[in-house]
């Protein structure tokens, strides 16, 4: 039995060490080592069968023999997941279109609710919501000059895959699109950002009363930031197409040979105002039952006033190669093999859209495997099952990885195990509108989320290709880090190489690349985004909720983004074959959930948490005007102080699981206080004019990017000094609260650890 160890990153109470073969039943001893934390000790760790990294020390938030334990359990856990079960979840889950408020959504969530009542779960609920959706009636565009052409607005089907001729498909529309008709001039403005309108008028061209063409770019902004932008322009309607420069045939092979986008692809979506405030838009703040009273359309605030239809790129190119004006610039130049133009009077465009808006039922699915020691701490899991067509990859993927980790969860307590904490599952509805579930339900639920909620892991897409991309607060960011440790990546490498690999490869040209001091590679701290956007369900729990989240999927070549070809057979074919990422990615999820639900203290790392912090109060210097308008020293001074009462608390939190026999009742009044951390960021007022979204460090931009500090950083953005010093003093009134709760959870583990005799 012939075995390398190669020995790095070396460093205090962590080594890691990579064994290469297979073992079978073996352990290594590793006798007495010490630092100034922690007595020597003895660690027998069994060798993982895996062959993979392996962290050499206890378990974050666990002791010695928990982390054993731990350990043999998630090994038991990786041995349940079977790519061929994703793969007949997933086709199930594909065979039909299955858009909020249809037929087929109602069959998909009564079949989770039977799967998880027959894998055993405790309790199963149907929750249900009636919300406002919005859903075509008729959309035409027709080119009334200089001659007459009427795009399809439809993809074509290919004889490879039989899910694209589906009778059920609807063309091309686009949710919360004003009804209306107009006939009007054409005019192109790149992505439709406001910089992009400026252009337009330098260069002599009013948008006010036009149709304006845009296009899903890079940079990328929400859809429903475009809309919003339109309308304020003046602009008569909007068309936004996918151009082959961003996910077509300039990226590489297209669909059904490869994982871009064909000619006749067209991305669907929302175009709601959600960056304002997500959910029903007729029960802003509340939960869309049967006693809340709804306000009138007219005055839901999320709801836009601009026609909007989208495109492919082949029905665009006959319109944009007739548009004259002038030349657009360099960077506005497509993938088309034409010269885009910014336009003017050249092409007339006759458009008719009649949307319906009206209230349907939307359904969450909830499971709960109750805990056996803390059965009112909760971790959540979420993903949304509706879907614009078949949602082969959004969110399909991440249904099917969910299904399959309840069933492997549902085997491992038929055989006799329980959690510590509880685990709730959770399948959303209306996701795809304006997050319309997820918030629903966080809405009803809110005083006992805030209460019990340890923490909130979002899997939407789980799968478009083999890159992992993490968002997450602070605190979870070293847990997730450690485990990806101890799950195989499908090269045959850790997930943790895997990830480091491909994230070493996308910042290669990046400036600033955080950096270990002692190896001068990228540090662990590049691998997780600790800078949270919108766009999926975690958004009700940081924003609303003041929890903790995590926001991950697995990312690649993916150029059918919300068309009929997101489907089974581009995943069974092109993005996942033999669904080993699929695999992978239940692996992931519910290591992190068991990481989170049987720990002794809960790994959150408020040392990482405020070094994020500190970054945030950096990068904020440098909006227009801020240094002289706003001193950040003392509010820089705080965070400084609270990272270095956060290192007092990790080192007191390591010592006490090394030393002492922590009583319950410790480790509860401990936790407690751990849990309280991330909702003192809620300011119950909100952020200024956007009073929904509460949570003082994070908030998404309306292009759904995220936005740090947002109180400071609008309010700066808009000149507005006095705000932004008010919502200084709000963050740094936050800051001594959580210092002072900081200090507190290190008294009591102080107060209580008693070294082994």
């Amino acid at each position: 039995m012939n075995f390398t160890v190669n020995m790095k990153n070396i460093r205090k109470n962590c080594f890691h060490f990579i064994l290469a073969g297979t073992f079978c039943c073996q352990s290594i001893v590793f006798g007495s080592f010490a630092d100034d934390e922690s007595q020597a000790r003895t660690l027998e760790i069994p060798v993982s069968t895996t062959g993979l990294e392996q962290a050499l020390d206890t378990i974050k938030g666990y002791s010695a023999d928990s982390s054993k334990v731990e350990r043999q359990l998630e090994e038991k856990y990786y041995s349940l997941s079977n790519p061929e079960e994703l793969r007949k979840i997933h086709r199930y889950l594909t065979s039909e279109p299955h858009p909020a408020g249809s037929k087929r959504t109602k069959e998909i969530v009564d079949y989770m609710a039977k799967s998880w009542k027959e894998n055993g779960l405790d309790d199963v609920i149907i929750h249900r919501y009636d919300a406002l959706i919005s859903e075509p009636v008729h959309v035409k565009v027709e080119m009334v000059a200089p001659y007459r052409y009427v795009p399809s607005l439809k993809e074509a089907p290919y004889p490879e895959d039989p899910d694209t001729n589906n009778s059920d498909l609807r063309g091309a529309w686009l949710a919360f699109s004003a009804s209306g008709k107009v006939t009007a001039p054409v005019i192109y403005a790149n992505s439709g950002n406001p910089a992009d309108y400026d252009h337009l008028r330098e260069k002599g061209i009013d948008p006010r009363g036009k149709i304006v063409v845009v296009r899903y770019s890079d940079p990328y902004s929400y859809r429903g930031f475009k809309a919003l932008t339109a309308e304020r322009e003046g602009v008569a309607a909007m068309i936004i197409y996918s151009d082959p420069a961003e996910d077509g045939y300039k990226k590489g092979k297209v669909f059904p040979e490869g994982p871009w986008g064909p000619e006749s692809h067209l991305q669907r979506g929302s175009i709601a105002y959600d960056f304002i405030v997500p959910g029903d838009p007729l029960t802003p703040g509340l939960p869309s039952v049967l006693d809340t009273k709804r306000i009138p359309i007219e005055e839901a605030i999320s709801i836009p006033k601009v026609i909007a239809v989208p495109m492919s790129y082949k029905d665009i190119k006959p319109i944009l190669e007739k548009l004259g004006g002038p030349k657009a610039p360099e960077s506005w130049q497509g993938g088309l093999p034409i010269t885009y133009n910014l336009g003017g009077s050249e092409v007339i465009l006759h458009m008719d859209v009649k949307m319906k808006e009206h209230i349907k039922p939307h359904y969450v699915v909830e499971g709960r495997i109750y805990g056996s020691d803390y059965p009112d701490e909760w971790i959540v899991m979420g993903n949304h099952h509706d879907a614009w067509g078949f949602g082969g990859v959004d969110p399909v993927s991440g249904t099917s990885s969910m299904m399959e980790m309840t069933r492997n969860f549902g085997q491992m307590k038929k055989d006799g195990w329980r959690p510590k904490r509880s685990l709730v599952f959770c399948s959303w509805d209306g996701e795809e509108f304006t997050l319309t579930g997820s918030t629903e339900w966080g809405e009803e639920f809110a005083e006992e989320l805030k209460k019990k909620v340890v923490a909130y892991i979002n899997v939407d897409s789980a799968v478009a290709g083999p890159n992992l991309k993490v968002e997450a607060v602070g605190s979870l960011a070293p847990m997730i880090v450690e485990l990806t440790k101890n799950i195989r990546d499908p090269n045959g490498d850790s997930l943790y190489t895997a990830w480091r690999r491909s994230t070493e490869h996308e910042l290669d040209s990046a400036e600033d690349i955080p950096q270990d001091a002692n190896t001068g590679e990228i540090s662990d701290d590049a691998l997780i985004n600790t800078r949270i956007g919108s766009g999926s369900d975690h958004t009700v729990f940081l924003n609303f909720l003041g929890r903790p989240v995590i926001e991950m999927y697995l990312d690649g070549d993916y150029g059918v983004y919300h068309s009929i070809y997101d489907n089974h057979y581009w995943m069974n074919k092109i993005g996942d074959p033999g669904f080993k990422y699929h695999k992978m990615m239940v692996q992931l999820w519910g290591t992190i959930a068991l990481r989170l639900a049987n720990s002794d203290i809960l790994p959150l790392d408020f040392e990482t948490y405020t070094a994020s912090i500190q970054k945030f109060l950096t990068e904020i210097k440098s909006i227009d005007s801020l240094p002289e308008n706003l001193d950040l020293t003392e509010l820089m001074e705080n965070a400084q102080e609270m990272q270095k009462e956060a290192q007092k608390l990790n080192r007191q939190i390591r010592y006490s699981l090394d030393q002492g026999q922590l009583d319950s009742s410790v480790i509860s009044s401990v936790n407690e206080k751990l849990m309280q951390f991330e909702l003192n960021w809620l300011n119950p007022e909100g952020i200024p004019g956007r009073p929904w979204f509460k949570h003082t460090l994070y908030a998404p931009r309306y292009t759904y990017a995220a936005m740090i500090l947002p109180g400071i950083t609008e309010a700066a953005e808009q000149k507005d000094w006095e705000t932004a010093r008010t919502q200084a003093d709000i963050v740094a009134q936050m800051i001594a609260k959580n210092i002072q709760l900081i200090q507190a959870a290190t008294k009591v583990l102080q107060q209580n650890s008693v070294p082994n005799q």
